[in-house]
Formats: C-alpha cells, structure tokens, sequence
C-alpha cells in the first residue's frame, strides 16, 4: 500500500502546476476577461511552481503556496483508495477539473463553463468506455438518471438564484459519477455536501460573531462542497 500511496503523491504533486495555471487563469470576478498573462510582466500563465509565483517577475497569482499541491496530492490518494476497474478513469478526470474548480470557486464564487463543460464531457465519455469494457448497460443508464436528477435539482437552484449558473454542469457531471456506484451513493454524496456546506456557514457565522463582526451574506461556494461530498461518498461506498 505505501507504494501506492508514494505514487499517488508523486501524480498529485505533477498534477499541481498545470492545475495552478488553470486556477490563476480563471480565478477572477464575473465579467472581467480570463487572465491569460501575468498582470505585471504579461509573461503566459500555463503552469506556476508551488510558491504560486510568477517566474518572470515573482508577481503572487492565484492560490496560495503549496496549497493546490497539497489538495492535488491528497485527492490522487483518495483516487488511488477508491480505485475500482476502468471507471477509475473518471473518477481521476473529475479529481484534477476538481481540484481547480474547488480553489476557482472558493476564491470567486463561479465555476466557469470553460472547466466545468470538459469536466461533464470527459466523464461521459470515460462512463461510457467503463461500461462498455466491464458489459454494464444497466449501470450506464443508472448514471444517466442519477446525472438528470442531480441536474436538475441544480438547475432549479439556479432558476431561484440560490446558486451559480456553473453548478449545473458540475451537478450532472458528479451525479453520472455517482450514479454508476449506485443511488444511495448518489444521495450520500449530496447529503454530505449539504451538512458540509452548513457546517461552513455555522462555523463562518460563529467567527464573525466571536470577532464581534457583523454576519454578513454567508455566500457559500457550492462546487468545493459537492466536489468534497461526492469524494466522501465514493469513499465511504
């Protein structure tokens, strides 16, 4: 097992600069343009180290260091656990969109449809390709449901202006994940995020009071919530 877990990290750790490259470039407000270029030296932003610095010009962008390096390892260890034959494919795909939608949305409360759209496409795909290789039409249909009914769940949500437009892709493709470990996982996994994302808000509440602040809109992002949910459930199968 450790040499699992030694591998695990080593990818999560790989995984980071890209995925921190993705977090400066879509971790800004609604409505400003993606930052393509460092602000400062306008030098291109693919990949950062883990300082979370500009090489050019040592400009701060994006997430703090070495905290997606953090998260990535730990994910790519709960990936490596949850490993289960070729659905593992997907499960790996919605880690790594997962980890930049997670610190996106924490930092400016949107999930962009540039990650969340690739992140529904590639675990349709990789679904599809599991159920074919393992001969499961029925856990491919289970998938289908389960992704409409999360869906759409999200999708009122929207309608009502309790969440982001960019839950929705989210939703459908965490529900199809899901949906192929089986309904109580699904429902596990939106529970838990649920009791997580209130949890967040209580205890956000309880600081503001105790620092004798005013509690203001508690503006809970939902995508690091669900994405945390989902894993929990996936583990907890």
């Amino acid at each position: 097992m450790v040499p699992v877990v030694v591998a695990a990290v080593l990818v999560g750790l790989l995984a980071a600069p890209p995925l921190r490259g993705l977090v400066a470039r879509f971790a800004v407000p609604e409505g400003e343009p993606w930052c393509g270029a460092c602000p400062s030296c306008a030098r291109e932003v693919r990949v950062l180290p883990p300082t979370g610095r500009c090489p050019g010009c040592r400009e701060r962008l994006g997430a703090g260091a070495w905290s997606v390096e953090t998260v990535a390892a730990a994910v790519a260890v709960a990936v490596a656990y949850a490993a289960d034959g070729p659905v593992t494919a997907a499960l790996a795909w919605a880690a790594a969109f997962g980890v930049a939608l997670g610190f996106v949305d924490a930092r400016v409360r949107r999930l962009p449809y540039r990650l969340t759209l690739p992140l529904l496409g590639g675990v349709a795909a990789l679904l599809v390709v599991a159920a074919l290789a393992e001969g499961r039409p029925d856990a491919l249909l289970r998938c289908l449901l389960v992704a409409l009914a999360v869906g759409a769940v999200l999708e009122l949500a929207v309608w009502v202006r309790a969440l982001g437009p960019g839950d929705s892709p989210l939703g459908l493709a965490l529900g199809g994940l899901l949906g192929w470990y089986g309904w109580s996982v699904a429902f596990g996994g939106l529970f838990a995020a649920a009791v997580l994302a209130g949890l967040w808000a209580v205890l956000r509440a309880a600081a503001a009071l105790v620092r004798r602040r005013p509690v203001r809109g508690l503006d809970v992002p939902v995508g690091p919530f669900l994405l945390l949910g989902a894993l929990t459930a996936v583990l907890a199968r």
